[in-house]
């Protein structure tokens, strides 16, 4: 159980909720909260369990608790599991003989008697009535991996929890990578001991093949594993998604091949493993396949028909819409119109609906409406007054959804709400934002059109006693990837975490904006022009709203312009330094790919293409072969722990701008990941390298 998600009591009416040492129950027509289960001791311990989550049992008289919960890689998926039985108040650990929090993603077994689990990439299956731990698979190793994954398939397509459970408990599916042939980037420790060692992390970067997935069904009575008997080779395809399909006997299986560029599904037949795909999709760019996960089934599927038709989200009109596909291949559009899909809430079949957030009119918001499975126009639910970005979780049944909102000016609010009226029982976002109204100096979100016609949408926020006859230094933050987008109406946009004090008191514009390629809901068009072009179209766009936008507003100085952004977002910061140093004069990169060729396999590939093919793409792309054209300020940063963007890109940047006397400054913070989130004083430090690099190199204040 590695991230959290809402825990519904079985008739939906309650949230569960874990805080601390107590696990919470919410009503959601009232908010009134009550205390399910507190203070959890196990035998020998005198301080109770600090719940990081939790799970019942089908029956609701156990619950299985994680605690103690150790980071891998990004992510706490790896503890301690208890097991408390609500009748028998007894408390049981689980994998009492393997080593201390090693334990991954367990889960009852359907009748609630068992629990498997992962320990050290193998699976285990344990009797709760006797205490037998057996092992289910025993060939795992760190590049042989069972009922979980590798660095690359978390990182890029959210797959962490590798194993299913069959509905009658009798056996269990789960995935096998066979990473032996990856290559492992060795990061260098040399503060942790007198002597450096290295850090191993098996990471197939562009142009490596990736591990070979393969998906079985272990028979618990037999031990022995039936393997799905999927087309193709699989050192060249990835398998993102599978579940059972309902009845029991079938697997459905997602496979995506190596350009990304084809999608198959296929039932797998679980007795003898044989396949048959029941739908294709292909795209002359990549298959968009988070858009087709949506909230309420991010490990599962939406079943129509009992169990004879699926939703499925597409892009292939043009738009982000979903579909009903027909096991006999037949498909529907249920979501027709010019307008994009952001993501489904809830497929609601007994009432004939579809939740889906969507913004049709504002591609930097997000409300949420319905739309009839029969196929019809989409409505909004979501408050008319109730502008900026809003999501939504929502019951088993349809009948509740946990409301977040928040907007640029008001801090995220949490609220329980009716559906599909929704009503709010005390109304929290209601005062929230009565609450907290927009300052006298508000965001201003603004659009340019660059030269070719695109229009990009941003924000802007001035300085404080702004005078419009002044010209004031402004600082652009960038992302510029298809993995974000920085000018949405919510919490934080204007407000710039690493610079210590105020930007607008001091005398800055601070102002971002999104190009094609950045994930919004603009179509498909949009998105993909992005394709073969990082490093290129997306730094064209930025540079040229840029432009835009200093010749719309005359009070931004032009000999005082600065850019920033962290990993894509520095990426993109090194090239618009490089390809454009006369608008932005001084630049601050922190943990960015500064040569594509050096980033995980399935992200670049994906964007990319594959570089034994489109090599001349990659290079044209990479800050690295533009760095000789430095004119203004850089300040580098970047972390020699970072699992993610290796620290090989800071170096192999310093060696350009080495070999052509550019000077500039870097920061390199010893044994930190990506986020520099690790070392005391690390925060401090940075913010204030960021501050003081940013006030002597663009100064602040209006002329």
């Amino acid at each position: 159980m590695p991230d959290p998600i809402l825990k519904w009591s079985p008739d939906g009416h309650y949230r569960y909720q874990a805080m601390g040492t107590s696990i919470l129950a919410i009503q959601l027509s009232t908010g009134e909260r009550t205390v399910k289960l507190k203070d959890i001791t196990p035998p020998g311990s005198a301080t109770a369990l600090r719940i990081r989550d939790f799970a019942f049992s089908n029956d609701q008289r156990k619950v299985l608790l994680f605690a103690n919960s150790k980071r891998v890689w990004r992510y706490e998926t790896r503890g301690d599991y208890f097991v408390y039985d609500t009748a028998t108040r007894q408390v049981q650990q689980l994998g009492k003989s393997l080593p201390a929090s090693s334990l991954m993603f367990a889960k009852f077994s359907p009748d609630g008697s068992k629990v498997a689990y992962v320990s050290d990439h193998n699976l285990y299956v344990e009797t709760l009535a006797t205490g037998e731990i057996r092992p289910l698979t025993t060939n795992g190793t760190r590049h042989f991996i069972n009922g979980t994954f590798d660095w690359v398939y978390e990182e890029e397509m959210s797959c962490r929890d590798g194993f299913r459970w069959s509905p009658d408990g009798q056996s269990i599916a789960y995935w096998q990578l066979d990473a032996t042939n990856t290559r492992d980037f060795l990061m260098i420790d040399n503060t942790d001991s007198l002597y450096s060692f290295t850090v191993p992390v098996e990471y197939p970067i562009a142009g490596q093949d990736p591990a070979a997935a393969r998906i079985g069904v272990l028979d618990l009575a037999s031990g022995n594993t039936t393997w799905m008997q999927l087309p193709g080779d699989a050192h060249q395809h990835y398998l993102p998604r599978m579940e059972w399909a309902p009845g029991g006997h079938q697997l459905i299986v997602q496979q995506l091949n190596r350009r990304q560029n084809e999608s198959r599904i296929f039932l797998c037949d679980a007795a003898n493993g044989n396949a048959h795909a029941v739908y294709t999709e292909t795209d002359s760019a990549w298959v968009d396949i988070r858009a087709g996960w949506d909230a309420d089934n991010s490990t599962g599927w939406d079943w129509l028909q009992n169990g004879k038709a699926f939703v499925w989200v597409s892009e292939k009109d043009g738009w982000r819409h979903a579909y009903r596909i027909g096991l006999d291949g037949k498909e529907t559009l249920l979501t027709p119109g010019n307008y994009d899909l952001i993501r489904i809430c809830k497929v609601d079949e007994k009432a004939g609906l579809i939740y889906a957030l969507a913004s049709p009119e504002n591609a930097g918001q997000q409300y949420l409406y319905r739309i009839p499975l029969k196929g019809g126009p989409a409505v909004r639910i979501t408050p008319a007054n109730e502008m900026g970005t809003h999501n939504y979780t929502i019951d088993p049944y349809g009948d509740y959804a946990v409301h977040e909102f928040s907007n640029y000016y008001c801090p995220p609010a949490t609220e329980y709400v009716h559906l599909p009226d929704h009503k709010s029982a005390k109304g929290e976002v209601e005062t929230a934002l009565r609450d907290n109204k927009a300052e006298n100096n508000p965001l201003t979100f603004f659009k340019v059109t660059t030269p070719e016609g695109v229009v990009l949408d941003g924000w802007m926020k001035k300085p404080a006693n702004f005078d419009p006859a002044k010209k004031y230094p402004i600082l652009f933050y960038v992302y510029g990837e298809p993995a974000g987008a920085t000018a949405k109406d919510e919490y934080g946009a204007g407000k710039n975490f690493l610079y210590q004090g105020s930007m607008e008191a001091d005398g800055y514009i601070y102002a971002s904006m999104d190009n094609r390629g950045a994930p919004l809901p603009r179509g498909r068009a949009w998105r993909k022009a992005i394709y073969r072009n990082i490093g290129r179209l997306n730094v064209h766009d930025q540079a040229m709203g840029a432009k835009a936008l200093m010749e719309q507003y005359h009070f931004i100085d032009t000999s005082r312009v600065a850019v920033w952004g962290w990993s894509g977002g520095g990426s993109s910061t090194l090239n618009l330094l490089f390809q454009y140093p006369k608008i932005y004069k001084t630049g601050i990169a922190i943990a960015a790919v500064g040569d594509l060729r050096t980033y995980d396999n399935i992200y670049q590939e994906r964007y990319m293409g594959i570089p034994q093919e489109t090599m001349a793409d990659y290079v044209a792309g990479s800050a690295v072969h533009n760095a000789r054209y430095l004119e203004g300020n850089l300040l580098y940063i970047h972390g020699t722990g970072d699992d993610n963007v290796h620290y090989t890109n800071a170096e192999r940047l310093i060696n350009e701008l080495v070999k052509y006397n550019k000077q500039f400054q870097l920061m390199s913070y010893p044994n930190r990941s990506h986020g520099l989130s690790e070392g005391e004083g690390t925060f401090r430090h940075l913010t204030t390298l960021y501050t003081t690099y940013l006030r002597e190199h663009c100064a602040p204040g209006g002329r």
